[in-house]
C-alpha cells in the first residue's frame, strides 16, 4: 500500500487543520522546503502537497513554494488546492508535478473535469471529500447533496490515477479512519483509491489495507510524533 505524507501549506508555513476548519490551525514548520526533505530523507517515497488557501479560494495561491517542495523532493509528488483550469494543470506538470488532485470542479463541473481526464490521462486524481458521505467543495466550506459513492461510480469510465478520499469528520482528529465508508468506496470504484483522514497509528494503517484501498495519507500523526515515518513505511510496507 502507498503511503503519502501530506504536507499542508498555508501562509507559506506547514499547517495541520482539525475537520477542514480554518480557525482550528496548528502550525507544524515555517519551511515546507525542508519539511520536504526530512521526509524524503527519512525514507518517504512520495508526498501529498496541499495548497488550503489555494483550495478556498479557487487558484494555485502557492505554487512557486510548491515548485521549489517539488524540485527539492526528488519522489513521486501528488499536488491539490486551487486546481480548477487546464492551465494550472500544465504549469504543475511543467514544474515536476506527478498528480493533481481536482474535487470542486469534478462536482461543480462534471462535463470540464471528465475533459481534462481524457486530456490527462492517468494524470489526475478526483478528490472526494465527504461529511456524512456528502461533498464537500471549496476548501471544505461548502457542502453538496451529492454522494461521493455515486459520484466515485459516475465517474468510473474516466482515465483517473486514482480516487482520493477524505473523512472530514475524522481528518486531523486522530480517532482512526471511517472504514464502513471507505470500504463502500473502494467497493464504487474501479480506480485505486487512497484514504484520507484519522489515521494515528500504525495499526490504523493495517485496517485501511484490509478495505483494499491502494494508498493513504498521513498528516497529523506524523507531526505529532504518535506515528514515526518509519514505523508507517513498515505497516503499508506489510500491506503488499
Amino acid at each position: 500500500m502507498e503511503l503519502w505524507p501530506a504536507i499542508d501549506l498555508r501562509g507559506g508555513c506547514c499547517v495541520r487543520l482539525q475537520q477542514g476548519d480554518y480557525g482550528r490551525e496548528t502550525v507544524f514548520g515555517e519551511d515546507p522546503v525542508e519539511t520536504v526533505k526530512q521526509f524524503t530523507s527519512a525514507g518517504s517515497r512520495r508526498l501529498h502537497i496541499v495548497d488550503l488557501e489555494g483550495a478556498k479560494d479557487g487558484a494555485a495561491i502557492q505554487s512557486d513554494l510548491i515548485r521549489q517542495m517539488v524540485a527539492a523532493a526528488g519522489v513521486p509528488c501528488q499536488v491539490g488546492g486551487g486546481i480548477r483550469s487546464r492551465e494550472i494543470i500544465e504549469s504543475y506538470l511543467e514544474a515536476g508535478v506527478s498528480r493533481l488532485v481536482m474535487g470542486s470542479v469534478a462536482i461543480e463541473q462534471p462535463d470540464l473535469f471528465a475533459e481534462l481526464a481524457h486530456a490527462f490521462p492517468d494524470t489526475l486524481v478526483l478528490g472526494l471529500d465527504a461529511r456524512e458521505g456528502k461533498l464537500a467543495a471549496r476548501g471544505w466550506l461548502e457542502t453538496s447533496t451529492q454522494l461521493a459513492v455515486d459520484v466515485a461510480a459516475q465517474s468510473a469510465e474516466l482515465p483517473l490515477a486514482a480516487i482520493v478520499y477524505t473523512d472530514i469528520a475524522r481528518d486531523g482528529m486522530l480517532q482512526g479512519p471511517n472504514l464502513p465508508a471507505l470500504e463502500a468506496m473502494v467497493q464504487a470504484s474501479p480506480h485505486p483509491v487512497v484514504a484520507s483522514g484519522g489515521i494515528a497509528e500504525a495499526d490504523d494503517l493495517r485496517a485501511v489495507a484490509a478495505t483494499g484501498a491502494s494508498g493513504c495519507i498521513v498528516g497529523r500523526a506524523l507531526y505529532d510524533g504518535g506515528l514515526t515515518l518509519s514505523a508507517a513505511i513498515e505497516a503499508s510496507s506489510e500491506a503488499l
